[in-house]
């Protein structure tokens, strides 16, 4: 088994899956698969499908015939449970967080914090990796992920120093970018500036954002009625969409009503927002920007 961090709002998870023992479930991020251990514990005849991405996660996958692994991205959600005839289900949850595991390990690339190459593939069998996208989109693509998904006040000149610095030399791993972005960091924030723009190449390279948004529309589609989406992220891109989506059905957050003036939504939010509580952010410090939102299908 690889280590994995802590699960994340695990009491407060379960708690708002609302599982019967018999019932269909999704975890659309197993990752180290404590929550799906947690889920898997309130089961007795139920079944419990599991998405990840990462080849890494197979590793953790515990014998349990209830449970059927899929090593895909979630956004293929819907065709899977079609294609197993597991349709509908009760409840489908997902933490959008990246893992310990991930952010740990060098050679993935999604931190700073080590010299590694510049990878960030959530899939690594995918084509795309983070140092494509520094070395070959233009100035103004690079101000746009920048400006929309690091949410860089400075992603200007921070995406023209980019495209300078590469002119005399192509930009291989984290530490060639660091450098870069060290002179724009400010003094008291730099860590926070850092994580900022490697966030920002990211979700592009691992399209995470049009990903959710797919799984979120699919939710409406393949859970039953009553049936419980749970989400947790953690940064606001993420949050914004989710709370949206529970909100009223789309992306925007606007409510649209029928011809007698009634609300078409498809959820009821049961829990509008939940963070982690002191004593576990003590015990977990990534869990400190968490947010898990709960709604049940109408």
């Amino acid at each position: 088994m690889i280590h994995y961090h802590e699960p994340v709002l695990l009491n407060e998870v379960i708690e708002g899956l609302n599982i019967k023992h018999s019932g269909i479930y999704v975890d659309a991020t197993f990752g180290g698969g404590g929550h799906a251990r947690a889920i898997l514990g309130k089961l007795k005849k139920g079944k419990l499908i599991a998405f990840d991405h990462d080849e890494d996660a197979t590793a953790n996958i515990p014998d349990d015939e209830r449970l059927l692994f899929i090593n895909q991205n979630f956004r293929f959600t819907k065709n899977f449970l079609q294609l197993h005839k597991l349709l509908p289900v009760d409840s489908l949850f997902a933490d959008l967080g990246v893992s310990s595991h991930q952010i740990d390990s060098s050679q993935r690339g999604f931190s700073a914090r080590f010299s590694g190459p510049l990878d960030m593939r959530m899939n690594r069998s995918a084509v795309k990796t983070a140092a494509d996208i520094v070395n070959n989109y233009d100035e103004k693509k690079l101000f746009k992920i920048l400006k929309l998904y690091g949410e860089l006040k400075n992603a200007a000149i921070v995406s023209k120093a980019i495209v300078e610095e590469r002119k005399s030399k192509k930009i291989e791993n984290t530490r060639d970018l660091a450098l870069i972005l060290e002179r724009f960091a400010p003094k008291r924030r730099r860590n926070q500036f850092l994580a900022r723009v490697f966030q920002a190449f990211r979700i592009e390279v691992n399209d995470e954002l049009n990903a959710l948004k797919e799984l979120l529309e699919q939710s409406v589609e393949v859970l039953k009625t009553r049936g419980r989406l749970a989400i947790i992220s953690y940064h606001s891109l993420e949050d914004r969409l989710v709370k949206n989506f529970m909100k009223s059905g789309n992306f925007e957050g606007i409510i649209k009503k029928d011809f007698y003036g009634n609300k078409i939504v498809p959820f009821k939010v049961i829990k509008k927002l939940i963070v982690p509580s002191e004593d576990e952010i003590k015990r977990n410090k990534r869990a400190r920007s968490a947010k898990l939102r709960i709604a049940e299908k109408k």
